[in-house]
């Protein structure tokens, strides 16, 4: 298993667009990949159950995968955070 906290910097959080580009990088890789705030977790597959998350600006997400290449994909995941998903 490995996880990683990363922290919404975009100012419009986590909305469709992001959350498709989430599941877009984590069907890249066959493990398995959950995102979780506060006491919430959702299959970070699923692209409802990232928007169902509400993070918004300044929320902090933990990103967990387990399997095969699970570094890979939590890295790939968090790098869509720290580029603010390439929206500014």
């Amino acid at each position: 298993m490995y996880e990683r906290i990363v922290k919404v910097i975009n100012r419009a959080g986590v909305h469709a667009r992001p959350a498709a580009l989430l599941v877009q990088a984590a069907k890249d890789f066959p493990c398995d990949i959950y995102m979780e705030r506060d006491t919430d977790r959702i299959n970070g597959k699923s692209i409802m159950g990232i928007i169902t998350l509400g993070a918004a600006y300044g929320a902090e997400i933990r990103i967990i995968a387990e399997g095969e290449q699970e570094r890979e994909a939590v890295e790939s995941m968090a790098r869509l955070f720290e580029t603010k998903f390439e929206e500014e």
